[in-house]
């Protein structure tokens, strides 16, 4: 009897198992990028009834420039994470500091392509950021030491004065910093 219980146990867990890889990925606040997936055992989970403000740190561009850049999908992860556990979208304010190399997932297409011969992939999950309520921002101080201007940029991002400036001023204002 002992091996048909195992057996039977074997089976059940093989069967969640299936039921998770099975799932399709979710977009709640962040529409169409950024797919995460419900945990239902999780125990640990966001707390919708409080304010999430957060400002992350983003250097990283794409290990390849064709695709989208997994630390600008990352955005998008994290605030469909926190939509996902039940957090409204009203209550998740982000901002995003692009500077160091993560600076060229914001050229616009016309400079990227010069640069990687395709249309700026990341474009489009800017796009549905900004749409989400985030604030995308670049180092000016970046900017120029890479000889680039505003009009290089995808039009969506405002200039900050520099990343080093703006984390420390928000991180004053209770944001917590995340680097990307």
């Amino acid at each position: 009897m002992k091996i048909y219980s195992k057996i039977a146990l074997l089976a059940f867990a093989l069967f969640l198992s299936i039921d998770a890889f099975s799932q399709t990925p979710q977009y709640p606040i962040v529409k169409g990028y950024g797919g995460i997936y419900e945990i239902p055992e999780a125990t640990e989970r966001p707390d919708p009834t409080i304010e999430y403000k957060i400002i992350v740190d983003l250097t990283s561009a794409a290990e390849d420039n064709k695709q989208i850049s997994r630390w600008v999908d990352n955005v998008a992860r994290m605030m469909n994470l926190h939509g996902l556990a039940g957090v409204p979208k009203e209550k998740i304010k982000v901002k995003v500091v692009v500077h160091g190399g993560g600076i060229f997932t914001l050229l616009n297409d016309e400079n990227y392509k010069e640069r990687f011969e395709v249309d700026n992939p990341n474009i489009k999950v800017y796009e549905a950021l900004k749409e989400a309520g985030a604030d995308i921002m670049v180092c000016g101080q970046s900017l120029i030491a890479r000889n680039l201007k505003q009009d290089d940029l995808w039009p969506g991002v405002r200039i900050a004065h520099s990343a080093l400036t703006t984390i420390t001023t928000y991180v004053q204002q209770g944001y917590v910093p995340l680097k990307f």
